[in-house]
């Protein structure tokens, strides 16, 4: 069978643009482009570039320049019919992070959940509704729709109208590499450089609203003194919209001497492999996820975890994590202490969390989106 040649949408992991630091759609966008060549695929990225092309375009290192910026491609697709698309030199075109484009050819599109639409509230406010709108409206490019979770269709079918028929679940996984322990001298390094003990609490994501980040700091200064002195809380990640409230609360216990400590400025996938290996508690009670890729992480790092009974977490954990009421303060911080204190819990957790994972592979999610677009091509 001859290889199909799919063209990737690349700007979330083109480092001049992300800076080295991906986000949960530019971990999945990095995975399909390592993955889909082993599935038959030969792939060639594609970013957009900011609405001046200067020279960034030239820069990029996972692929080529989309024809025009896109702002400019948005603006021709509404305002030329629908026709007039743009002919690139492949098979099918997959858009993994909402920029879906007309494209002469086949299109797939990974919804990664329903956020802007159903909570506007948790993104940045400007123009918030033009872009929800253009979002919407930018669906109707796709031939095929891949969501993350099953919790996420019913929410892909209300919130931008696409028939249930046009969507195929595919899950997240985590790669080969987050199974192979760091070396102990690897991850004591590390912990020093950030001056960090074993046995910490630990959260991994973007600062904002939905990742609970004020919830998960009152749970910790409520858990008691002695637990405190001898287990840190580590937030790793970076500034997002809306996270003043979690910023001054976070500040204003460090000041008191708690012991919080911040990552802000964590980039590469190995040294973040050493934060979770150096973890105690993986706390993660999120308000919504499409899926959840920090959880199946810390899985893969042997670090028992704490995450919300809600949306797709349960999906993504299967039991193996001690699932939470997000909303409740005391919730967290009693699942919180119950895993630092109770070891035949958490030895329990490790091992479920470890057969989980088994079956969340990157090269699995990979092969069945190669499926999608055979499926989508006819052959």
């Amino acid at each position: 069978m001859n290889k199909m040649h799919i063209g990737l949408s690349t700007s979330t992991i083109e480092h001049v643009l992300t800076q080295g630091r991906a986000d949960g759609i530019g971990v999945y966008t990095g995975a399909l482009m390592r993955g889909l060549p082993a599935a038959g695929c030969e792939v060639r990225g594609f970013s957009f570039y900011p609405t001046a092309k200067s020279a960034i375009a030239e820069q990029f290192s996972s692929g080529s320049a989309m024809p025009s910026s896109y702002a400019m491609m948005t603006l021709r697709d509404l305002l030329m019919p629908r026709f007039v698309k743009t002919r690139l030199p492949i098979d099918l075109y997959h858009a993994t992070d909402y920029r879906i484009p007309r494209i002469a050819c086949p299109v797939v599109a990974t919804l990664h959940d329903a956020i802007p639409l159903k909570y506007p509230e948790w993104c940045s406010p400007r123009l918030r509704g033009l872009k929800n709108w253009l979002q919407k409206n930018a669906t109707r490019n796709a031939d095929h729709v891949i969501a993350l979770s099953h919790y996420a269709v019913a929410e892909l079918v209300e919130f931008f109208g696409i028939r249930e028929e046009r969507i195929t679940v595919i899950h997240c996984g985590v790669g080969s590499e987050w199974k192979q322990v760091p070396t102990e001298s690897d991850v004591d390094a590390s912990l020093r450089v950030h001056g960090l003990e074993r046995g910490y609490f630990l959260f991994v994501g973007t600062l904002q609203p939905r990742k609970n980040v004020e919830r998960i700091i009152d749970a910790y200064l409520g858990l008691p003194a002695d637990v405190r002195r001898a287990r840190q809380l580590v937030i790793v990640g970076r500034v997002g919209w809306r996270c003043e409230d979690a910023l001054n609360k976070m500040k204003a216990a460090i000041q008191r001497g708690e012991k919080i400590v911040w990552l802000n400025n964590l980039v590469g996938e190995e040294p973040l492999r050493r934060i979770y290996a150096g973890a105690g508690v993986f706390v993660f009670p999120s308000l919504y996820e499409g899926f959840g890729i920090p959880v199946a992480e810390a899985f893969a790092c042997g670090v028992p975890v704490v995450t919300s009974n809600t949306t797709s977490l349960p999906e993504v954990s299967q039991g193996a994590a001690l699932e939470i009421d997000p909303l409740s303060i005391t919730d967290i911080g009693e699942a919180m202490l119950s895993m630092a204190r109770d070891n035949t819990l958490r030895e329990r957790s490790i091992a479920a969390g470890h057969a989980r994972v088994a079956q969340l592979t990157w090269e699995r999610t990979a092969a069945q989106t190669a499926e999608v677009y055979h499926s989508v091509l006819g052959r």
